[in-house]
């Protein structure tokens, strides 16, 4: 293939050609993306998430940004999921140059390079340019081939990593046309809130399933993304040859999230051999489908024998594989507000945990700033105070006590308030208000 053959293929995925579909800006991270690249640390950004997260539409909403600000001719986006190119480092090589002769930038472009697993040994060119500083680059990889550690490694510390989620709850409302104004604006609509609350929860927050309107249709498309997730990135790329083995624990996990887990007690349970379960169930982590929080302790190797617990990357996924929706609402939130703290706290200056003690008392989640807990949260399906479980308030006061910490949440379906026992204060706020970062005196 020539010069002006590529550049025919290029200009179909490019703002300097045809231009692409950019759909509705994620400005959570396409902000974060323009402020790395336009500083004068020039670092390699790398994009990673669970499939179908909407990872290829930030990387064309940054294409069009550079383009907007910096000229057009000044960014080059390749995808080598484009079936016209071959998938190797010479025509890699070659649309660089192609580039470079036919399309001229005027200044130093912006690189970007999705789905760039495709391409055997592309961290030799990814690195070559970068040393020269000729590029500021974006490369972006199915998490099933390319994971942060992994880049990390290939690119020998050179990127930043960012990792794509589903939408947020207030993306979700973005995307499905409702306008989120002021407190008071809110709560004059907050029954039409709490009724997208509940889709959003039932339904979750991949892109394309909330575009889609009928409920058979969203359910069909989690249904797939399941068994494509399950398939290519995790049996595909790791070989599995016990696919039934892989499945059967994948289900549990979705059907069992917010659950603390053991890999002897999973082992007997589902008649998989314990190294297996541990096996498999690093491996399905890796797709993102899945993550796991470990318990709190102060010593790393009480950390590492205790349960772990599970959590859906997605609660739709879940509910869509036989999780019961309205019968586990609770556990549903509790995951809702674990993917929302994955979102917000990101290591290694923060790090999220479990609680629990030796007499059974359990925190939701401990929130570790460096060496000090910043926060400790409850979730419960409570819109009343004599709703939320006394067994509750005291895990969170008895863990606030051991671990020195005074921010005290208890999240609730809806009911708002603070609670005073033993001289310590415990904020309770709804749902709705925590994902929308409302302040309680707002």
């Amino acid at each position: 293939m020539n010069k002006e053959e590529i550049i025919s293929i290029l200009a179909e995925w490019n703002f300097w050609g045809k231009g692409l579909n950019v759909g509705i800006e994620r400005k959570m991270y396409t902000s974060k993306i323009m402020d790395i690249l336009t500083s004068p640390i020039n670092k390699i950004v790398s994009i990673y998430g669970v499939r179908r997260s909407g990872k290829s539409f930030i990387l064309r909403q940054i294409a069009k940004l550079i383009s907007d600000k910096f000229g057009a001719k000044n960014c080059l986006y390749i995808n080598f999921e484009e079936i016209r190119l071959e998938k190797s480092l010479e025509t890699l090589i070659k649309c660089y140059e192609a580039y470079q002769e036919i399309i001229r930038p005027s200044s130093k472009p912006l690189i970007i390079l999705d789905e760039i697993q495709e391409v055997d040994k592309w961290e030799r060119f990814v690195r070559s340019l970068h040393e020269r500083d000729e590029a500021r680059i974006i490369v972006s990889g199915s998490s099933s081939k390319i994971m942060s550690e992994e880049l990390a490694s290939l690119l020998s510390g050179r990127d930043i990593a960012i990792e794509v989620f589903p939408l947020s709850f207030n993306e979700f409302l973005e995307f499905s046309n409702f306008s989120i104004g002021s407190l008071t604006e809110t709560l004059i609509n907050k029954q039409s809130l709490i009724k997208s609350l509940r889709e959003y929860i039932e339904f979750g927050g991949f892109p394309e399933v909330v575009i889609e309107k009928n409920e058979s249709t969203k359910k069909e498309i989690l249904k797939r993304y399941f068994e494509t997730i399950l398939i290519k990135d995790v049996a595909s790329r790791f070989k599995v040859r016990e696919t039934n083995y892989l499945e059967k624990l994948s289900i549990f996990y979705l059907t069992n999230m917010s659950s603390q887990i053991s890999y002897n007690k999973l082992s007997k349970t589902l008649n998989i051999p314990a190294k297996t379960v541990e096996r498999f169930s690093k491996f399905i982590s890796t797709s993102r489908m899945i993550f796991f929080l470990e318990k709190f302790s102060f010593g790393a190797r009480e950390r590492m024998v205790s349960p772990l617990k599970v959590y859906s990357i997605d609660t739709g996924i879940s509910n869509s594989i036989g999780f019961r929706f309205m019968e586990n609402f609770g556990r549903n939130m509790e995951n809702l507000v674990a993917i929302e703290l994955q979102r917000r706290y990101k290591k290694p200056i923060f790090e999220v945990f479990y609680f629990k003690d030796y007499q059974q008392s359990e925190v939701d989640f401990v929130i570790k700033e460096g060496l000090n807990v910043k926060q400790l949260i409850q979730v419960t399906y409570a819109s009343k105070k004599d709703e939320i479980d006394k067994r509750e308030i005291k895990s969170l006061l008895k863990a606030s006590n051991l671990l020195k910490c005074k921010d005290l949440l208890i999240i609730t379906w809806d009911y708002e308030d603070e609670i005073n026992v033993d001289n310590e204060k415990i904020s309770c706020k709804p749902l709705w208000k925590w994902l929308l970062h409302f302040s309680s005196d707002a």
